[in-house]
C-alpha cells in the first residue's frame, strides 16, 4: 500500500491474533494529515485493538504502522509524537486542573515559563480558564472531559487518540462535545482518530470512516458516502435505520416476490448482478404520495404511527408481500401537510436513486424486516 502524499498514519497489512483469536485481520489504512477520522463498529469489531496498536499499548502479530513515513511499529508508546485520551479521564483528584494540564509537561521537565504559558493557551482553547484552581470532584462531567482533552492537547501530540471519549456524557452534553471537539481539532491543527460505536458521533465528528466488522474494514469513506451509498449489508444495517427487501437481482433491478420490481442503484465496481439479493432504503426516503408514483410505486396499509416532535415514525405493512413491513420517516412539516392514521390504506413511493441494490442473502431468515441501529 502505497500512502499518499499528505499521509501522516498508514497502517499496512496490520494484524494483531490473541490466540486462536483473529481480532484486527489484515487492515490497510491510511489517515491524512488534520484529519477526523473515525474508527465505527460495534464491540469486538477490532476497533480498540487497532486504537491500541496505533498508541503503541499493543505490537502488531503481522503488517506494520508508520507515522511521517517512519516505522513505528515496535517503537514504545512513551516515544511516540502520540497520545492517548482514555475512555475514564483518569484525572488526578488532588490536582487541580491546571496542575492535571500541566502534569506531562512537567514530567518532560519543560521550563517553568513555558508551561505556564501552554497550559494557559489551552485552558482558554477549552474554557476552562475560570476553573483552572477547581478540583476534579468540583467539576461536571462535560469539565472533566475538556480537562482530559486539555491534558492531550497541551503536549501537542502530532497524533491525538480518543476511546470512546463522549460516553459517559448525557445525550445534550455528549452533542455539544461533539461539535466542541470539531472546532478545537480545526484551531490546533492536530489529527484526530476517534473510537466509537456510537454512529450519530461518528457521523457528526468525522471527515472520514472506517466501519468495521470482524477485524476487517467493511467500508471506508466520509459519512454522507457511508449512510446515503452503503456497499454492502452491514454498513446499511449499523448506520441508521434501513429498510430491506429481499428478492433476486436481475439486469433492470430486483424481484421481490408480491411486489414486481424495485429500481434502485448498485454499488461502484459490484460484480454479483444476479442471483439473492436485497433492496435497501432508508425510512426517510419513502414519500407518502396520493398521485401515481413514478417508480417504486408501494401500496400498504399503516400499522403504527410514533411522534417525535419535529418528525413522526410509521410502520407500514405492504400490500401483496406476505406481512412485510417497512419504516417510514416523515418530517413534521409534511406530517401537517398529509395527515396519516393508523389502519389507513397509503401509496407510497421510494426514488430509484434512494435505493441501493446489494448482493447476498439475509442475515436472518426473515424475507424482509426493518433494520434499526441498536447501540
Amino acid at each position: 500500500m502505497s500512502a499518499a502524499p499528505n499521509t501522516l498514519l498508514a497502517a499496512e497489512k496490520v494484524e494483531k491474533r490473541f490466540g486462536g483469536v483473529v481480532a484486527v485481520d489484515g487492515i490497510d489504512l491510511a489517515i491524512a494529515e488534520n484529519e477526523f477520522f473515525a474508527l465505527l463498529g460495534p464491540s469486538g469489531c477490532g476497533k480498540t485493538t487497532l486504537l491500541r496498536m496505533i498508541a503503541g499499548f499493543e505490537t502488531p502479530t503481522a503488517g506494520r504502522l508508520t507515522l511521517d513515513g517512519k516505522d513505528i511499529t515496535t517503537v514504545p508508546p512513551n516515544r511516540r509524537p502520540v497520545n492517548l485520551m482514555f475512555q475514564s479521564y483518569a484525572l488526578f483528584p488532588h490536582m487541580s486542573v491546571e496542575a492535571n494540564v500541566a502534569y506531562g509537561l512537567e514530567a518532560e521537565g519543560r521550563p517553568r515559563d513555558e508551561i505556564r504559558r501552554r497550559v494557559g493557551e489551552v485552558l482558554d482553547l477549552t474554557v476552562l480558564g475560570e476553573l483552572a484552581k477547581r478540583r476534579p470532584h468540583e467539576l461536571s462531567g462535560g469539565q472533566r472531559q475538556r480537562v482530559a482533552l486539555a491534558r492531550a492537547l497541551v503536549k501537542k501530540p502530532r497524533l491525538l487518540l480518543l476511546d470512546e471519549p463522549l460516553s459517559a456524557l448525557d445525550r445534550r452534553l455528549r452533542e455539544q462535545m461533539q461539535l466542541e471537539l470539531k472546532r478545537m481539532r480545526h484551531e490546533v491543527g492536530i489529527t484526530f482518530v476517534v473510537v466509537t460505536h456510537d454512529q450519530e458521533e461518528a457521523l457528526v465528528m468525522a471527515d472520514r470512516i472506517a466501519v468495521l466488522d470482524r477485524g476487517r474494514i467493511a467500508q471506508l469513506g466520509s459519512p454522507r458516502d457511508l449512510y446515503d451509498r452503503p456497499e454492502n449489508r452491514f454498513t446499511a444495517r449499523f448506520l441508521g435505520q434501513m429498510n430491506f427487501l429481499e428478492g433476486r437481482l436481475g439486469s433492470d433491478g430486483l424481484a421481490v416476490d408480491g411486489l414486481g420490481l424495485v429500481r434502485g442503484v448498485r454499488p461502484a465496481g459490484a460484480t454479483d448482478t444476479t442471483g439473492i439479493g436485497c433492496a435497501a432504503f432508508r425510512p426517510e426516503r419513502v414519500e407518502i404520495t396520493d398521485a401515481a408514483a413514478a417508480g417504486n410505486a408501494l401500496a400498504g396499509t399503516v400499522e403504527a404511527i410514533a411522534y417525535h416532535g419535529n418528525s413522526q415514525s410509521l410502520i407500514v405493512r405492504l400490500d401483496g408481500a406476505a406481512g412485510t413491513r417497512i419504516a417510514v420517516s416523515r418530517s413534521s412539516t409534511a406530517a401537517d401537510a398529509r395527515p396519516v392514521a393508523t389502519g389507513e390504506a397509503v401509496r407510497l413511493a421510494v426514488p430509484p436513486d434512494h435505493v441501493r441494490l446489494l448482493a447476498g442473502g439475509p442475515d436472518t431468515s426473515a424475507a424482509a424486516s426493518v433494520e434499526a441501529d441498536a447501540h
